[in-house]
């Protein structure tokens, strides 16, 4: 199940096409022992969270939410995160 949240401020406009976007979001998988079953969180979507049974369902979940959370954003007018590169390492 793919559960969409609320935004972060200070962010700007996706500048890409919405379906290609979602993949290039970071993203969290692990395994949740009280839930018995991987999560998946997109830190760049606030509140971005999926599950699944396996690693791959949790993706699948996680990039259906992505949509779900874009497509929501935009109808209620507010920011998108940008996509960032990965971070800088000194």
């Amino acid at each position: 199940m793919g559960r969409g949240g609320g935004q972060d401020e200070g962010v700007g406009p996706l500048q890409t096409n919405e379906s290609t976007a979602v993949t290039k979001y970071g993203m969290n998988i692990y395994w949740s022992e009280p839930d018995h079953g991987f999560l998946a969180e997109v830190p760049a979507l606030a509140g971005c969270v999926a599950d699944g049974a396996t690693r791959q369902e949790a993706l699948r979940n996680a990039e259906a939410a992505m949509n779900e959370w874009i497509e929501t954003a935009r109808e209620l007018g507010r920011p998108i995160p940008e996509l960032k590169g990965r971070l800088l390492r000194n």
